[in-house]
């Protein structure tokens, strides 16, 4: 399938709401591949991390990136907002970090009327926010974001003002394990619509980077689509049709995270304090649309909400005691949870 190439515009000049649908679609079918490739200049491996982040960034949602430091999480990020030519800003999350240094804030101004105060814009007025480090600041700071992230402006001064659409946040969190590290607060957590894991790469793909990293400089990442492109592709994705048994797959699949409840087997009663809300089965619908279209199908398969169920439910479910006792980790209970659909369990089968 062609995405270079666009359907023909009617003599009209007009192109139909189904015709510039059909053209998104095939962009959007062969993005995956042109974005890989252009990260392969800088990235090596991660292709799984990469395909998160496209269902992510074409679904509107926002993410969190968790890993280790020195794994290129800031890089891929940067690189992901070149490629669709997209404002970026950087904010490296301290512990002595302040609302204000993110949202913006009044300052005193000489002008034509004499002195008043003007609201200075922070670095949150971006298409991208790269939130370096989030966990490392206290909850107050963290919960600046919250309203830009759920709606997608900033109130300061009284005063609401909107964001430019599209609008990420790509949040970077250390393991909780690290140094100086504040965990998310759930109402938080649970905004991000994905949280992708980045694991140390394999021997090969190391070499690899230590080789590329060490010579001459690479070549340029080429500028592929534009901010307008990507909300096009937004509108599309919700346009994919899905079945209503796929529907009550993911939502059973998430009401059976849910300790106490009719649907959640025994050990997620004995292992979980807390289940997944209403806004996993949302992300896991969503999100299977947009990997049908990189896939190059116009319908949702179960295997795309299978696929995509540990970035949805990993930050969502949180574990008891007894889980952390036992050395039984939200991975292994996501597994479980999916072979416990596979049986037939809340209506899996």
């Amino acid at each position: 399938m062609s995405t270079n190439i666009p359907p023909p515009v009617p003599a009209s000049g007009i192109e139909s709401d189904f015709e510039k649908d059909r053209r998104l679609v095939e962009q959007l079918h062969g993005a995956r591949s042109r974005i890989q490739g252009e990260l392969g200049k800088v990235i090596v491996g991660q292709n799984q991390v990469v395909e998160q982040l496209l269902v992510a960034l074409f679904c509107g949602g926002h993410c969190l990136i968790t890993g280790a430091p020195g794994l290129a999480n800031t890089l891929l990020v940067k690189t992901l907002s070149r490629l669709f030519r997209l404002s970026f800003q950087r904010i490296q999350f301290t512990p002595d970090l302040m609302p204000a240094d993110i949202t913006g804030t009044e300052i005193l101004e000489d002008t034509e009327r004499g002195r008043e105060l003007v609201f200075s814009k922070g670095p949150i007025f971006a298409n991208m926010i790269l939130a370096d480090e989030i966990n490392r600041t206290p909850p107050k700071t963290q919960a600046a974001l919250l309203e830009a992230m759920q709606e997608h402006q900033v109130t300061a001064g009284g005063v609401s003002m909107k964001l430019e659409e599209p609008f990420f946040v790509l949040a970077t969190q250390n393991p909780i394990e690290m140094e100086g590290t504040y965990p998310l607060p759930e109402a938080q957590l649970d905004r991000f619509m994905l949280n992708i894991v980045i694991d140390y790469l394999g021997e090969d793909d190391e070499v690899a980077v230590v080789t590329q990293t060490t010579a001459l400089r690479s070549e340029s990442v080429e500028e592929l689509f534009g901010g307008q492109d990507l909300v096009g592709f937004q509108e599309v994705v919700r346009k994919v049709p899905i079945a209503e048994e796929a529907v009550r797959y993911a939502v059973r699949l998430a009401a059976a995270s849910r300790p106490g409840r009719p649907e959640a087997p025994d050990f997620i009663n004995d292992l979980v304090n807390w289940g997944a809300g209403l806004r996993a089965g949302q992300n896991l619908v969503l999100g299977a649309k947009a990997r049908a279209l990189l896939e190059g199908r116009a319908h949702v398969t179960k295997e795309d909400i299978r696929a995509l169920a540990p970035p949805v439910l990993r930050h969502r479910i949180l574990v008891n005691y007894r889980a952390e006792a036992e050395g039984v980790s939200v991975e292994t209970l996501i597994e479980r949870l999916l072979e416990h659909m596979d049986r037939g369990g809340a209506g899996g089968s």
